[in-house]
């Protein structure tokens, strides 16, 4: 049976002016699969994702999810289609809780208009609970309790991290897009991280049932990461960009026994 392949990238070519990001980049991502995106930095990972969500439109070539040609819809438009995606740099608000954070995600899905909001009665008021309930949700299966009321700005690095994987999880994503998570944390929390991620694409944990997000979970994700011990245990397969390029494609051990790959990024050591 031929695997559904639910993210295509199909010949993307992406410049700056006289910098060319990707050139002629295609990937495919299968339903069911975590693929691990490397490469120096420069390589164009972040671009590609970028060209993924509609942050950037390619001069050429096409994206497709699910079945669907979506190059040219606007970011919005595709995460109401099921990509979620986490940023290099937080992008938190910073002057919100943590509950109003990853509550401020699930308007994609509000069906209010400005009068019933403003009266806050009706429809608007069990809209509202519907929604705080799934985040109460959310918060717990990512064990934030303590800090559910706690303006973000005050919280520790790893804990914010924590916060824009709820908010994604928020948007009920059936593809997940990782841009460098575990930048920046120490081991325990990357541990720590990690294990929400794994959880989460697995379909949830026992106890969750009630979540529609834990239950039916993620079903695929594309990450990038620059700690090859993550990237090697994690990912089922492995593409590796230099200078805009793709150079490699294949499981972890082909990809770490590549030697142009070994030139390229990981070294001879």
């Amino acid at each position: 049976m031929q695997e559904v392949e639910i993210i295509v990238v199909d010949d993307v070519w992406l410049s700056f002016g006289g910098v060319t990001a990707l050139a002629g980049v295609s990937i495919g991502l299968k339903s069911g699969e975590i693929l691990g995106l490397i490469g120096p930095n420069g390589a164009g990972k972040t671009a590609l994702l970028n060209c993924i969500t509609g942050f950037y439109v390619p001069q050429r070539g096409r994206i497709y999810f699910d079945g669907r040609d979506v190059s040219r819809l606007k970011p919005y438009e595709r995460v109401k289609l099921g990509i979620g995606r986490t940023f290099q740099n937080i992008g938190l608000f910073a002057g919100l809780t943590v509950l109003e954070n990853i509550m401020a995600a699930r308007h994609i899905f509000m069906r209010q208009n400005l009068l019933t909001a403003a009266l806050y009665c009706g429809w608007a008021k069990r809209e509202e609970a519907m929604h705080r309930e799934a985040v109460e949700e959310i918060i717990d299966f990512l064990d934030l309790q303590p800090w559910r009321k706690k303006v973000v700005a005050s919280l520790p690095y790893g804990l914010r991290k924590r916060v824009e994987l709820g908010r994604v999880m928020a948007m009920e994503p059936k593809v997940l897009l990782l841009d460098e998570p575990m930048a920046g944390m120490n081991r325990e929390e990357k541990v720590e991280l990690l294990g929400y991620i794994l959880a989460l694409f697995k379909g949830g944990r026992k106890g969750y049932e009630a979540c529609k997000v834990l239950r039916e979970g993620v079903q695929s994700v594309i990450f990038v990461e620059h700690d090859m011990g993550i990237v090697m245990n994690l990912a089922h397969r492995i593409v590796v960009l230099d200078f805009g390029e793709k150079i490699a494609e294949g499981s972890p051990d082909q990809v770490r026994n590549d030697p142009k790959v070994i030139k390229a990024y990981l070294g001879e050591g």
